[in-house]
């Protein structure tokens, strides 16, 4: 009896690392101190001395149960995109920048070029967000993971100057609410899509007119990484005084987050083109319009809050950045909450 036979292949694992290198390699920073196969990943803190208060910020998360379009759709190269997503989104949503990423993989069996595809969208969402790539793990556990399925997370660290922190303790009445559009569902509430269509090849390869592709592919786009337009809106000299990214919990309980007490965000459904999933998602579910929102992003995947002077600046720097701005509310004084209308 050896290793392999009870499950782990250590020759499987040298290949996945041999695989991942050029993906990870495209990903490096100046700042990277150390090459991929160490025990740790080092980055230098030398770029940022200047700062006023260098403070970290940090962010975890994974993919969540969309990892189950992945196995059925035998794609693995962008459930990557959406872990880095989730991590680097909150770090930006602070005011920070992502400095570096590391991720874990752990499967029920270790194929080298399902590990490599799975970090080539690790790479990719780190090269989106311009974070480096110094470390990860991937775990072999046979007997606990199907061998064809295995799960993803990831951490992420960033940067920021004290007074640069986004807090949303100066947010006013008046001031104008923001939102950037998503790619779709992104990676929240997949327990419910997963309860309203049928998980089966047949289903998600089937194309709909009203999505203008597969039910598959708009279910398994990537989350946007929104870290490249609020930087875009930094250097365009626009404070942003308070963010909120739409994740699990939808709009009810992610914008409050970003609110002192005293303040109300009154959001205007009808504001932008809400994407054709989600409606799509609420009729074949029959799901009711509170529960969506209290679900999902509906189409805004990061909301902001600036000052109405600075709403042209903001939407301009945004667009830049490549991402689709709409103006979709503001801030009343009221009781902390969201209000839609």
């Amino acid at each position: 009896m050896d290793y392999k036979n009870a499950g782990v292949d250590i020759e499987a694992g040298y290949r996945s690392v041999e695989l991942m290198k050029k993906h990870v390699q495209e990903t490096m920073r100046k700042e990277v101190l150390t090459n991929l196969g160490g025990f740790s990943g080092a980055f230098s803190m030398e770029a940022f001395k200047n700062m006023e208060k260098p403070t970290l910020v940090s962010g975890t998360d994974g993919v969540g149960t969309k990892l189950k379009l992945a196995f059925i759709m035998d794609k693995h190269d962008s459930v990557g995109i959406d872990c880095v997503a989730m991590c680097v989104n909150d770090i930006a949503c602070a005011g920070g920048e992502p400095l570096f990423f590391l991720d874990y993989i752990a499967c029920g069996k270790n194929y080298p070029e399902k590990i490599a595809s799975i970090v080539s969208g690790v790479a990719e969402g780190c090269k989106q967000s311009n974070a480096a790539l110094i470390g990860g793990e991937t775990a072999e556990m046979p007997g606990f993971y199907p061998e064809d399925e295995y799960d993803l997370a990831g951490f992420a660290v960033g940067i920021v100057d004290e007074k640069d922190i986004i807090t949303g303790k100066d947010v006013k009445a008046g001031d104008v609410l923001i939102g950037m559009a998503s790619s779709g569902v992104h990676s929240n509430g997949f327990s419910l899509v997963r309860k309203v269509f049928s998980m089966d090849k047949k289903t998600l390869d089937t194309y709909h007119e009203e999505l203008g592709t597969t039910l598959g592919e708009a279910l398994i786009a990537p989350t946007k990484i929104y870290v490249k337009a609020l930087r875009s809106i930094k250097d365009a000299g626009v404070r942003i005084k308070a963010c909120s990214h739409i994740t699990g919990g939808g709009f009810y309980e992610n914008i409050p987050r970003m609110l002192p007490e005293g303040k109300c965000a009154v959001v205007e459904k009808d504001s932008y083109e809400i994407p054709a999933i989600f409606k799509m998602l609420a009729r074949e579910g029959e799901i009711a319009e509170q529960m969506m929102y209290n679900t999902y992003n509906m189409g805004l995947g990061m909301i902001l809050a600036v000052d109405p002077a600075d709403v042209d600046k903001t939407m301009e720097a945004v667009k830049a950045a490549g991402e689709t701005p709409y103006v979709v509310g503001k801030i009343e004084d009221g009781e902390k909450g969201v209000t839609l209308c």
